[in-house]
């Protein structure tokens, strides 16, 4: 695949803790804790097209806990910089659990340095899209970001399963005259 020239604006999120051990915006986590698209050995900053899917992909991984103090940061990459998109008709098992493939194409992107973005679906809202930032690549210092600004979470998110009232369970159950 051969990178292309961004012919606008894109606008991505990212969500991380500003008092934590690394930058919001900074692949070591990526590092110390690979992700669906790269290994220990070649780090990229995740983010998402949109703040809500930013959400999401911080709800997945934090398996219904959340960490304290999250903030989430805007991130503008300027028109001119290279980038590629994943056809995932080319690479079937790309969001299998395992990530063999997809480990094996965002490592080979990394090392490369053939595009500063990668841009790629999101295993959990397959209708949005994930921006992979290499920030080894000579490009990533045309990436602008704004300052952090607090998540406030719903509670419902992490509140138990709905379960309808007795009354209403009752009214469903009862018998026609």
């Amino acid at each position: 695949m051969s990178a292309q020239k961004l012919d606008r604006i894109l606008t991505a999120y990212r969500i991380g803790d500003p008092a934590g051990a690394h930058p919001i915006f900074d692949a070591t986590g990526s590092k110390l804790w690979p992700g669906r698209w790269n290994t220990n050995v070649s780090p990229m900053i995740y983010t998402s097209e949109h703040y809500s899917a930013a959400m999401l992909e911080k709800l997945v991984h934090g398996n219904g806990h959340m960490p304290p103090n999250q903030h989430w940061i805007e991130i503008t990459i300027p028109p001119g910089v290279s980038y590629e998109i994943l056809s995932t008709a080319h690479y079937p098992g790309w969001d299998a659990e395992d990530c063999l493939v997809s480990k094996a194409y965002g490592e080979a992107w990394q090392k490369s340095k053939r595009s500063l973005l990668l841009i790629v679906p999101s295993v959990v809202a397959r209708m949005e899209r994930n921006l992979l930032i290499n920030d080894s690549h000579p490009e990533v210092h045309q990436i602008t970001r704004s300052l952090h600004q607090p998540i406030w979470w719903d509670k419902r998110l992490f509140s138990a399963p709905f379960a309808p009232p007795a009354a209403a369970a009752a009214t469903t159950r009862r018998a026609k005259p």
